[in-house]
């Protein structure tokens, strides 16, 4: 498993209880110690995963205080008793070289030099406050992978601080997505797999961006007759599972919804019920979709006319046990100039069956009941009234777009014009993970100041004045975390083990001392456990309950299916939004034509990427026993259509040259028939070219290089697929 090769070294190095008693000269020889830490006592403890965003629950079995096997924790709801690939992987962290150890200082053009934490802290908490007396709080940043504990440390630092200026990873993953159903259904809801019959995937894939209980629900409802559609231009990893796949022309997804709607409401499909109680703006919504008839879907989508019919009507017969899939990133979460459109028109075609919070349609799920501070014992900043550095703000330049999100692209030029001054970045890698990172770094290296959380030296840490290094997942407790659904629960990712590198500290205390260095430390007058406990004291449950478990949930909370009030300005469905007509957009839905165009006959391609089920953006790439699986089945190589390809003279197993006016890289050929012909195809996790990465550093390429930096108007995404580039095979 995950166990590394035993030596007298690393058994002495790694095993306190073994050492101790050689220390001891209890055993008298190599092998009588290896015997008995053979023999030793298995002890599993529940934490959560690491792998990617889903944080599975999984138990941790360890022997000697090291890791002997992970498996998943059957009572979790992401994870079922199962874990992934990735969730194997990335336990080995915990004793990979490449790994931070102590605080780092730059000293250098990418020098560093170790330094105490009382050093970091002070430095640190010195320049925050000259940043601040001198240019204001609101020229810092602060820029994370959102979760729990990262909303609650990091945003209460960055309010504290003076800066409303929240960012996060989702301009490359899910923004669009989220702005169009946040202000069409008040959020984003989750598919009810299980118990639907009839399931759409927009770009979406289950077996390529995993979380156990997805494959798990996917295949039971596959079992008893689900109809699974996959549209796509790429048959992906879950297309084997489906009844029909519809490699569609790219960033057309919006067309082929626009014609649903108009079927199922010519054919007076919809739950006229649902719409009339639950929705407003209907009649303006219909009357919109009176012209987006299947005939004109054809012509830009590429699927016929009957098909997109067919569809339509077997999808609105199946109510409300149907559902077109929210998707995270899939074909519309941050792809196209029409993706906040696309994301606008899944909501509704989802509301149109009535499907919202019914078994086998979309739930947004109950949330259990948490105690939260005491503001009179342990005061709270309040949320600055300065201009953002994104300019993401109701009567600001994007209005539509989502303050826990933010624009990051944005704020690295605001960083090149020097109106941004200070960052702090935590479990995150801008420079890499997002588009075009000469604009990133240009922008980053122009800050006075830049902070990095993080295991590893990123590419972002490079650029960093300092690098605070945090352990692994397994040697960290974080925040409780609310687990919404049918039946609520808490979950909590506790430390399971000891750090191995002493000088490793969790984002908690890290925040603490920069806050108290910085003069705000009234702000964090409390320890991570009494935030855990207070939160739990309001659900019934103890921290040591919780601890125990890994999760619990609260039967007695289950929600009952019907609708309820939404988050949006009417507290129902949309169907003709306000907010979009007031940001000078259209109230309901409407076709806009993608950014780009590739020119085929110039032999130009648009250049589409998307995940694989062993790896997690790019974080993972670095450890070597998932890279290996990359290696031994190819798998970083680029998809090309197999016509075109043969008029290009290109074979499968080629080395080819990818280029534009951005970027050129080298990567070997996937000849396939199972691709739109119009586009190539590239995973999106390889392409490193941090310095101390030593394994993935310089293998594959990525497709952020030859996108250019760009906003998409209404969500502030970074119109990730519209992009185009030529391939040649290599000379």
């Amino acid at each position: 498993m995950l166990q590394k090769a035993m030596t007298r070294r690393s058994f002495l190095k790694t095993t306190a209880v073994t050492g101790a008693a050689l220390a001891a000269s209890q055993w008298l020889s190599f092998g009588d110690w290896l015997t008995a830490a053979e023999k030793a006592e298995v002890v599993v403890k529940p934490t959560l995963c690491n792998g990617c965003s889903s944080r599975c629950g999984v138990l941790v079995h360890l022997k000697n205080g090291r890791i002997w096997k992970i498996t998943g924790n059957p009572d979790h709801p992401a994870s079922k008793g199962k874990v992934c690939a990735r969730g194997q992987g990335v336990a080995s962290w915990v004793y990979h070289p490449d790994r931070l150890t102590q605080p780092l200082k730059r000293v250098g053009d990418n020098k560093f030099e170790p330094i105490s934490w009382e050093q970091a802290f002070k430095e640190i908490g010195e320049k925050l406050q000259e940043i601040r007396q001198k240019y204001g709080g609101e020229t810092i940043f602060y820029a994370h992978n959102p979760k729990e504990i990262g909303e609650f440390y990091g945003e209460r630092l960055a309010y504290a601080l003076g800066t409303p200026t929240i960012l996060s990873h989702h301009v490359m993953c899910s923004l669009n997505r989220d702005v169009g159903m946040q202000w069409t259904l008040g959020g984003v809801p989750s598919a009810d797999v299980s118990k639907a019959k009839y399931m759409i995937f927009i770009g979406r894939s289950y077996a390529d961006g995993i979380k156990p209980s997805s494959i798990s629900a996917l295949l039971k409802a596959k079992s008893k007759g689900a109809k699974i559609i996959v549209i796509d231009p790429r048959y992906n990893s879950t297309a084997p599972l489906a009844d029909k796949w519809l490699p569609i022309n790219p960033g057309t997804d919006l067309a082929f919804l626009l014609a649903m709607a108009h079927v199922i409401i010519r054919d007076k499909l919809y739950d006229e019920e649902f719409v009339t109680k639950n929705a407003v703006g209907f009649p303006e919504f219909a009357a919109a979709m009176a012209q987006y008839t299947p005939a004109w879907a054809e012509k830009i989508t590429g699927i016929k006319a009957e098909t997109i019919e067919e569809i339509a009507t077997d999808f609105a017969k199946a109510k409300p046990k149907a559902f077109i899939e929210p998707s995270w990133k899939g074909g519309f979460g941050c792809s196209y100039q029409n993706s906040t459109e696309t994301a606008r028109m899944v909501a509704l075609v989802n509301a149109l069956i009535g499907n919202i919070n019914r078994q086998g349609g979309l739930v947004f799920g109950a949330k259990p009941k948490l105690g939260k501070l005491d503001h009179t014992k342990f005061p709270e900043p309040e949320k600055p009234k300065v201009r953002r550095l994104d300019e993401v703000g109701e009567n600001d330049t994007y209005p539509l777009a989502l303050p826990s999100k933010g624009i990051i692209q944005l704020v690295a030029q605001k960083a090149k014009e020097g109106k941004a001054k200070a960052g702090i970045v935590y479990h995150f890698n801008p420079i890499r993970n997002v588009p075009d990172p000469q604009h990133m770094i240009e922008g980053f290296k122009n800050l006075e100041l830049l902070v990095v959380i993080d295991m590893f030296m990123s590419e972002t840490a490079e650029l960093a004045h300092y690098v605070l290094p945090e352990p692994t997942y397994l040697e960290r407790t974080e925040l409780v975390e609310p687990q919404k659904g049918w039946v609520p629960a808490v979950a909590i990712r506790a430390k399971v083990m000891e750090p191995l590198h002493k000088e490793t500290r969790p984002f908690d205390e890290i925040v603490t001392g920069i806050a108290k260095a910085a003069g705000v430390g009234q702000y964090f007058n409390f320890t991570l456990e009494e935030v855990n406990r207070i939160m739990l004291a309001g659900a019934g449950v103890t921290l040591e309950q919780l601890l125990e478990k890994g999760v619990i949930s609260f039967k007695d909370q289950e929600m009952p299916e019907g609708f309820t009030e939404l988050k949006t300005p009417s507290k129902k469905v949309e169907f003709a939004s306000q907010a979009f007509a007031k940001a000078g957009f259209s109230a309901v839905p409407r076709w806009i034509e993608p950014l780009v165009k590739p020119n085929t006959e110039q032999g130009e391609f648009r250049l589409l990427h998307g995940k694989q089920g062993i790896h997690s953006h790019t974080s993972t790439a670095n450890l070597p026993v998932l890279l290996e699986i990359t290696k031994q089945y190819d798998m970083e190589r680029l998809w090309i259509p197999a016509k075109r390809a043969k008029a290009l003279g290109i074979k499968d197993g080629d080395w080819v040259i990818v280029e534009n006016d951005r970027a050129k890289g080298r990567i070997r050929a996937k000849v396939t028939e199972l691709l739109h012909p119009d586009v190539v195809y590239l995973p999106g996790h390889y392409g490193s070219f941090a310095k101390k990465m030593r394994y993935s550093k310089g293998f594959g390429i990525s497709m952020n290089d030859f996108i250019k930096y760009m906003i998409e108007p209404m969500s502030g995404a970074v119109n990730a697929m519209e992009v185009v580039v030529k391939v040649r095979k290599e000379a």
